[in-house]
């Protein structure tokens, strides 16, 4: 009983508490870790990209079917255990393979009638474990429609900016877009509306961490580092561009770092408010920016608040880019990664 005790409080910190849960020796948990830790391994040792991605890819989706096994074969466990342990009340003493037949068919409610059961306490423990089994299969079926509802609303905003920021983004490449195309006046908007994507994604990946191992399907995408390019976007409006609104980048920043930050003390990232980018590579970006057009502020006092703000999150994110082997994008991940492989 104390295995399917277990197993409950696993599915229902899971799939029914609808906010973030401490649980670090949770059955899902500890498979998540250590699985994920050897798939990323393998997978960052595959010298194409294409065949990486899809191998990485297909972590997540097999990491939720495994849980799934995982949950039932730990009731089928634990109501096994019980059955042979209260064997006197089945028709005929049963061996440990014969109760866990009998477990595994009262969960699944096979409805087998080769299992003849005598006494009360085994009867009421048989009606238990369907009912245990029927909620936790409807319970994980539930799960997965929020975990695809959730996932394509995330990567609608992804797909999106791939043809304002490129692929992989760039936040340089945002704002260069915007003004080359005469959309300055809706960065505002791109900004608040991804002020409120980052809320959903910190609501739901934190809910349920099994998202974040969820890829993007197109190339060269990733949440991660389209997360990324919007909040450099932010932050060199807010650092360096002139006469361009800065509340709505401000605030996007802000709920950016919160998401970021969140993420960080979920996996017990090493923080060190590293910028993650050089001088240079700022100069060169605003080299950018003027040549398209915009109006620049001083440098000096840019790169120092630019610096400020973007070590909040830079390394955080860089951590989180690595973690979950991202594509490498500008100033975001591990970029060496493109010399190597490509």
């Amino acid at each position: 009983m104390v295995i399917v005790a277990v197993v409950l409080h696993d599915v229902f910190t899971a799939v029914v508490v609808p906010r973030p849960t401490f649980r670090p020796l949770s059955p899902a948990a500890l498979l998540r870790r250590s699985t994920w830790a050897v798939w990323r391994a393998i997978g960052i040792r595959t010298s194409n990209s294409d065949r990486r991605e899809r191998f990485l890819g297909v972590y997540a989706p097999l990491l939720l079917i495994t849980t799934l096994l995982m949950w039932i074969l730990g009731e089928v466990l634990g109501f096994g255990l019980v059955v042979h342990a209260l064997g006197s009340e089945l028709k005929q003493e049963p061996t440990i393979a014969d109760a866990f037949y009998a477990a595994g068919s009262a969960l699944e409610t096979l409805g087998t009638g080769d299992v003849i059961v005598t006494g009360p306490l085994l009867r009421a423990v048989f009606v238990v474990a369907a009912v245990i089994g029927l909620g936790t299969v409807a319970m994980v079926i539930t799960l997965l429609f929020s975990l695809y509802a959730h996932f394509q609303e995330r990567e609608s905003g992804v797909v999106t900016l791939d043809a304002r920021a490129g692929a992989p983004p760039s936040g340089v490449t945002l704002l260069e877009t915007y003004l080359r195309l005469d959309m300055t006046d809706l960065l505002a908007t791109t900004f608040s509306e991804w002020e409120l994507w980052s809320a959903r994604v910190l609501d739901s990946h934190l809910a349920y961490p099994i998202l974040a191992y969820f890829r993007s399907s197109h190339d060269n995408e990733s949440w991660i580092s389209a997360l990324g390019a919007v909040l450099d976007a932010a932050v060199l409006v807010v650092t360096t561009v002139e006469e361009v609104p800065k509340g709505p980048a401000l605030m996007m920043a802000e709920i950016g770092n919160h998401l970021v930050e969140d993420l960080g003390h979920w996996l017990h990232l090493e923080e060190t408010g590293e910028v993650g980018v050089e001088r240079q590579e700022y100069d060169e970006a605003r080299s950018r920016l003027r040549a398209v057009g915009y109006i620049l502020g001083p440098a000096d006092p840019g790169w120092e608040k630019f610096s400020q703000i973007r070590g909040r999150y830079a390394y955080r994110l860089n951590n989180l880019a690595r973690y979950w082997a991202t594509p490498p994008a500008q100033w975001i991940g591990d970029r060496s990664i493109l010399s190597r492989h490509h």
